[in-house]
């Protein structure tokens, strides 16, 4: 046996089904990535075979040795980076799901573009997308793996800043209603780098009309960091909520699924103030109010 130090998750003990299942399918997909020391004993043996081959053409130099080496201690660390993000993939997948149905080609583009990523946080973000692939095969699509492999760490600390702002009203919405405010600024969020993540492909960022949600019914329910809030509209449907000045791409969709994000100390009471027309107190206050001026004066 080698003296790899790398770790491999074949020695992590037993494994649940879907964990054996993943790791067989990425194992078939980009061959046996579980097995560090064969990638060094392949590429050895390759390098011995071409240095045999080239003693018979040129004199090996030391820019050739230096060559062959750089190839298999590149080799290894990809092997090492594509075993980690693996081995953090696998307490996130869910008992019932079946990896065995994932798309060879998305497997194999998915370690062609994270086998360079060795930063640890940068990992965990790929980890993710591993096993929500996993668990409902069909969630990421490739261009946002593609998207991911060109994604700086800074950017995407920046986006899961954004995310700690992510109400679920009907889908997972982060709501910035005046970018110059400081609820946002303190945590990196103004004009420009809305602007930035805009021009990334992450988000769509107006920041004169703003949006709304559209089609939504008398009364309803949207929720922060599982807080509920009740909200009650003017009409009894077709009514229309602003979200403030950003929507989520497709793509920015489905790298928020795995964004941890806390969520904002004082961020309810914030969108409150903007909401407060809807909010159930707001209206009876208006009905009450309404009621006094009817009754009759003596």
């Amino acid at each position: 046996m080698s003296d790899d130090k790398s770790v491999s998750i074949v020695n992590l003990g037993k494994l649940s089904k879907p964990a054996d299942t993943l790791i067989k399918k990425v194992s078939s997909a980009v061959g046996g990535v579980f097995e560090p020391w064969q990638i060094k004993r392949v590429a050895k043996a390759n390098a011995e075979a071409d240095l045999i081959k080239a003693r018979s053409e040129i004199e090996i130099t030391d820019l050739h040795r230096r060559a062959m080496h750089r190839f298999v201690e590149e080799e290894a660390s990809r092997q090492e980076n594509m075993e980690r993000i693996t081995e953090k993939a696998l307490p996130q997948l869910s008992e019932g799901s079946d990896p065995s149905t994932m798309d060879d080609d998305w497997v194999t583009n998915f370690f062609d573009k994270s086998r360079i990523v060795s930063d640890e946080e940068m990992q965990d973000l790929w980890s993710s997308v591993l096993a929500g692939e996993a668990n409902v095969p069909g969630t990421y699509s490739k261009r946002t793996v593609n998207f991911l492999g060109d994604l700086d760490k800074k950017d995407a600390e920046l986006f899961q800043a954004l995310c700690s702002f992510g109400w679920i009203i009907g889908n997972f919405t982060p709501l910035v209603f005046s970018p110059q405010d400081n609820v946002y600024n303190d945590r990196g969020l103004n004009f420009n780098t809305l602007t930035h993540l805009d021009s990334i492909g992450l988000i769509q960022f107006n920041s004169l009309s703003g949006f709304r949600r559209t089609g939504l019914p008398k009364t309803f329910t949207v929720w922060y960091c599982q807080q509920p809030i009740a909200l009650t509209m003017e009409k009894e449907s077709e009514n229309q909520l602003p979200i403030g000045n950003i929507l989520l791409t497709k793509v920015g969709e489905e790298l928020a699924t795995v964004c941890k994000a806390p969520g904002v100390d004082g961020f309810v009471d914030y969108v409150k103030e903007k909401w407060k027309q809807y909010l159930p107190d707001a209206n009876k206050t208006e009905q009450d109010g309404a009621a006094d001026a009817d009754k009759p004066r003596g």
